[in-house]
């Protein structure tokens, strides 16, 4: 065995004591970055959970209840309540006087056809709108007061006033007054609560929601006549219903919006001119009771115009969010399936021709291969590796272990293994793209393999990762990377990943001729493309993926050998997991931007970024990162929308993972026992992922250098596992 020794360097002034302070102020920073972004997006969907409020049509309200506490004059009196002042009473429409009032609007395709009738036959009514319409169409608003109508307000979210409690109720009225006040600069003394109808239907619960509103200055109308349009019953048994028996006034209930209102429309026209001719005339509420004009709509005030407009803008800030988030989850959709599609018709395709008895690479590949395996502080797992590769089947193998600057003895197991084929090399710490130059730079072979300190390699993955190089276009070979610890539940979930996640995958890149990662556990070079592509640089985090597109530029193949396998080490706590998938994650997000510049190229390299970054882009980061969004609307239908169509949602994205994932047990002929955690993989530790996804998004947005990070190893590794579950 041969070892070299390299003077120790200057010390490094990146050490300095204040660099955890540093470090720990900016992890800080990120972390709240994240939590805001979180809060934020959580805040718009609660806005517009809260602003579209599912609601039932007005009729469809609680049935009777006592009525002990309602007045008798309020119970056999007139349908516009007023209990502002401390006192009770109520006022009916004059004879021939019909004061028509439209419900549920203002809607951009119903209430401009409602307001061309009225202006037609030149009538008035009023308008009892709800908060969260106005705020997006407050242009309507105004029109309606500007051709001489008035508006009443029906509660912010349409929600049952006699179920909430009090201060809700006094939101509901304080937020519609907010938006009126923002979209006309009037306000208005006129409420309409949801649900309600005559007056002889009130009970208890609703005359007190009534008298705590004539508390706050409201004047309450219900209606005579219910046109029952909601129930689009015909245009002739909508006129019938509002016809007033006799002579006699009425408050006459339609609505504007809530559905399809073209019967309303048709209803009214001819409604209207019937009354007229009968010597009816229409009027306002204010009109039918002798108020003042201005009255039931007076001027604002400017503090109350301000809070309105800044509660309209948050509605369309959520209403906006909202489509994006539908968007982005129909496009999350999109690429879900079309990846299970890609991944059935050409995974599938992959292992077979690759296992068919004609398949093969050309020449078989014998010459002498170099084993480069990097190491820092691994003395927990670097003896087992280092054995199976001294030890494997294919002639002429050297291993040289470049130690980057180890303080645990490293390279002293190494050493007490006594193999004439193993070299270790010590250099001063420069992080791990450094030490396999160094590797590279001492090796006598063509073929170089890279292995990391932690994976045991089976006896003849070596030879038949070197087999594709029959091929002369073939630059680099992919291995096929196992989890060697898998008896735990984190050790499960990252074994499904890889086998689904990393080598299902990496057949599907194979067909397109885009692999973004030779993985470091295992991969095969060719010198010759190693040095068409610079060697590895410390440009990135993630020197694996940026050697790979590099060696794509260079023109040549890039392919995966899932023949050769390997078993590695994972992360065996969360901690771990988060900061070596961090680390791969923004590895990956910088090697794509570096390598953006080849969509632009000629060439080999032009072939490469106008064709595979697109691929690897939508695939390995796009898809991933926004992912969440399935989980995010599921929780958010669950509590929000229809729980039934969320769940069947939610099941049938589940069942495209299962699939995928025995697709991808099958062809990697793993046993299928590890998949019963595969619905608490997608409930837990896909979380954890996205989290991670979107920690290494901030970091690439605020920019941030990581150095090479060394993960607790356990040594739990140290033969090739007897089988998969």
């Amino acid at each position: 065995m041969t070892v070299y020794r390299a003077a120790q360097p200057e010390p490094d002034p990146l050490t300095t004591s204040s660099l955890p302070a540093v470090r720990r102020r900016r992890t800080a920073l990120r972390v709240l970055l994240a939590v805001l972004a979180l809060a934020l997006i959580a805040t718009l969907l609660f806005i517009e959970a809260y602003t579209n409020s599912g609601f039932a049509p007005d009729h469809e309200g609680p049935g009777d209840r006592a009525a002990g506490r309602v007045p008798a004059g309020i119970r056999d009196g007139g349908p516009i309540l007023d209990a502002t002042g401390g006192q009770a009473r109520s006022v009916r429409v004059p004879d021939r006087t019909v004061a028509l009032t439209f419900d549920d609007g203002p809607d951009p395709t119903w209430t401009p056809k409602i307001l061309q009738v009225l202006r037609r036959h030149g009538v008035h009514a009023t308008f009892f709108e709800i908060g969260a319409e106005v705020a997006r169409h407050p242009e309507l608003s105004r029109r309606v007061l500007a051709e001489g109508h008035q508006i009443g307000a029906h509660t912010f979210s349409h929600p049952q006033l006699a179920d909430l409690p009090g201060w809700r109720q006094r939101l509901e009225h304080a937020q519609t007054q907010m938006l009126i006040s923002y979209a006309t600069g009037r306000s208005t003394s006129l409420l309409r609560p949801p649900y309600s109808s005559v007056p002889d239907a009130l009970n208890d619960r609703d005359w007190d929601t009534i008298a705590a509103a004539g508390g706050q200055g409201y004047t309450t109308v219900l209606n005579d006549l219910d046109s029952r349009d909601w129930a689009r019953p015909g245009v002739d048994a909508i006129v019938r219903a509002a016809t007033p028996e006799g002579q006699s006034g009425a408050v006459v209930l339609f609505h504007d919006a809530g559905g399809d209102r073209a019967q309303t429309v048709a209803a009214l026209d001819r409604l209207i001119p019937q009354l007229q001719q009968r010597g009816y005339r229409f009027a306002t509420i204010a009109e039918a009771t002798g108020t003042e004009a201005g009255a039931a709509n007076p001027p604002a005030s400017a503090a109350a115009v301000w809070r309105g407009r800044g509660l309209a803008w948050s509605i369309r800030l959520a209403d906006a969010s909202w489509w994006v988030l539908w968007g982005l989850l129909l496009l999350v959709g999109a690429l879900t399936l079309a990846r299970a599609l890609l991944l059935l018709l050409f995974a599938v395709r992959h292992s077979r021709r690759r296992r068919s008895v004609t398949w093969s690479w050309g020449p078989p590949v014998t010459e002498p291969v170099t084993i480069v395996v990097p190491a820092y502080n691994e003395r927990t797992t670097i003896e087992p590796a280092v054995r199976s590769l001294a030890l494997s089947a294919h002639p002429g193998v050297e291993v040289i272990v470049v130690d980057d600057a180890s303080t645990d003895g490293t390279s002293e197991a190494v050493e007490a293994l006594g193999l004439g084929n193993v070299r270790v090399v010590r250099v001063p710490p420069g992080g791990k793209a450094t030490a396999l130059n160094t590797g590279v730079a001492l090796s006598r072979n063509a073929l170089i393999v890279m292995v990391d300190a932690d994976t045991v390699v089976e006896p003849d993955s070596v030879h038949r990762l070197v087999q594709p190089f029959g091929d002369g276009t073939v630059g680099a070979v992919a291995g096929n990377v196992k989890v060697g610890n898998r008896r735990g539940l984190l050790g499960k979930w990252q074994h499904i990943e890889y086998v689904m996640g990393f080598n299902l995958d990496r057949r599907l890149y194979d067909t397109f001729g885009c692999i973004p990662t030779i993985p470091g556990a295992l991969g095969a070079f060719r010198r010759r493309a190693l040095t068409d592509a610079g060697g590895l640089t410390t440009d990135t985090i993630a020197e694996d993926t940026d050697l790979t597109m590099a060696v794509h530029r260079a023109g040549w193949r890039v392919v995966y050998q899932e023949t050769a396998r390997a078993h590695t080490e994972a992360p065996a706590t969360l901690g771990q997991l988060w900061k070596q998938r961090y680390r791969w994650s923004y590895g990956t997000m910088q090697a794509i931007w570096k390598h953006r510049g080849a969509v632009r190229d000629s060439g080999p390299s032009g072939r490469f970024g106008r064709r595979a970054l697109p691929f690897i882009t939508l695939f390995s980061v796009l898809l991933p990162l926004l992912a969440p969004l399935l989980d995010i609307l599921a929780v958010y239908g669950t509590f929000f929308l229809n729980r039934t169509e969320t769940a069947i949602g939610w099941a049938a994205m589940l069942v495209v993972h299962a699939v995928t994932a025995i697709l991808a047990f099958r062809l990697d002929r793993e046993q299928l026992g590890p998949l019963w955690t595969l619905p608490l993989q997608q409930l837990v530790y896909r979380q954890v992922m996205y989290l991670v996804l979107l920690h290494s998004a901030i970091t690439a947005v605020t920019g941030r250098r990581l150095r090479w990070q060394k993960l607790r190893r356990t040594g739990e590794v140290d033969a090739v596992p007897a089988g998969g579950a």
